[in-house]
């Protein structure tokens, strides 16, 4: 399967229910999952890539798996999503990477190329970041690829019986261009 977006080191391409065991070990993992309400089950993994599916066919859009090109293997997924943030959808990166490959660059290098494809390839107009404010990993990331801080609220997860404060970044097509 070809990739959507290519780096030097990484390829995303869509992300297909073979791709459930992989990210079940990310998205299971107390430690990677420790800015979520609670860790996914394997059936709501299955869901998870079902949300992005349908989303590719809505949407043109949805998240993508992470492949590290030098050895095909599958490291996390990055993309852009609709989110609710704060009351209104708009299209947010998010990313979860295995913690064997954190601290290399490779959120903030399918971020960054998450980014110019949703402004050069989708043309929205802009672009979300949106995190629990403990998560300060996610919010450097959001640093590192541009995006300013613009706002904080308070989220209800009723499944869970949670309020967080989350901090929201975004980055505008406008702002993304070089001068």
């Amino acid at each position: 399967m070809g990739y959507l977006i290519e780096t030097e080191r990484l390829g995303l391409r869509k992300l297909t229910q073979e791709d459930a065991l992989p990210l079940y070990e990310i998205l299971s993992d107390a430690e990677i999952m420790q800015y979520y309400p609670a860790p996914y089950t394997v059936d709501a993994v299955k869901d998870w890539i079902g949300r992005s599916m349908d989303s590719y066919q809505k949407n043109g859009f949805g998240l993508w798996a992470v492949i590290l090109k030098e050895s095909n293997r599958f490291i996390g997924q990055c993309g852009i999503s609709l989110q609710n943030i704060d009351g209104v959808y708009v299209p947010e990166i998010g990313y979860h990477i295995h913690k064997l490959y954190w601290n290399q660059g490779y959120a903030t290098e399918a971020a960054k190329e998450s980014l110019a494809y949703g402004f050069q390839n989708l043309g929205l107009e802009s672009i979300f970041i949106h995190t629990y404010i403990k998560n300060s990993p996610a919010q450097r990331i959001a640093e590192k690829v541009g995006m300013k801080k613009v706002k904080e609220y308070d989220k209800h997860f009723s499944a869970h019986n949670l309020i967080w404060r989350l901090v929201v970044y975004e980055m505008t097509k406008k702002e993304s261009m070089p001068a």
